[in-house]
């Protein structure tokens, strides 16, 4: 979705998924995560539920083993805002804001204060978001693989959608763009 620099903040809900809707997939092709890397690059944040931000920290901090396209998606990712949306959790880590009460009005707040693309991290948040109606676009990458467990896309009933755009990110990669039917 591309937005002009007055508008306010999109908040979109996007996942990697295999062909059989549910599962990890792994780390992406080079092509596929030079992409990713650009994406968070060009955000205005990220928005996590407790469980998705506990697993994105992550990249906070350098692994011996990293190569040079993982240095780069750690420090995009680090340079970012993140809110952390969760009851449980005292503190969070640098550059994250822990979201405790009230948080459709502080997802409402940002998305009219900030321009840009904020990320939904997390399926149970991204249910609580939808239906609050805070979600803007829904973006859904599709590898051609099989898998067998992990959490859906959507954790309550699917609302109605629009297709808006397709794009091929890579030979094994493809993102669909749906908005709020």
């Amino acid at each position: 979705m591309i937005r002009a620099a007055d508008q306010d903040a999109a908040v979109q809900h996007q996942v990697g998924r295999s062909l059989a809707q549910v599962g990890e997939l792994g780390p992406p092709a080079p092509a596929a995560f030079r992409h990713f890397v650009e994406l968070v690059r060009g955000l205005t944040g990220f928005i996590y539920g407790r469980r998705t931000y506990e697993i994105m920290r992550y990249w906070d901090e350098d692994s011996p083993d990293w190569d040079a396209e993982d240095l780069d998606f750690a420090a995009a990712w680090r340079s970012q805002s993140k809110w952390v949306v969760s009851h449980s959790l005292k503190s969070v880590g640098p550059n994250a804001t822990l979201v405790a009460d009230d948080f459709e009005k502080v997802i409402s707040k940002l998305k009219a204060e900030l321009a840009g693309e904020i990320l939904v991290g997390g399926p149970a948040l991204a249910q609580s978001l939808t239906e609050a109606n805070l979600i803007d676009e829904y973006r859904l990458y599709l590898r051609p693989v099989v898998l067998g467990g992990g959490t859906p896309f959507f954790a309550g009933p699917r609302p109605p959608l629009h297709l808006i755009a397709s794009d091929l990110i890579a030979d094994d990669l493809i993102r669909l763009t749906y908005v709020p039917a």
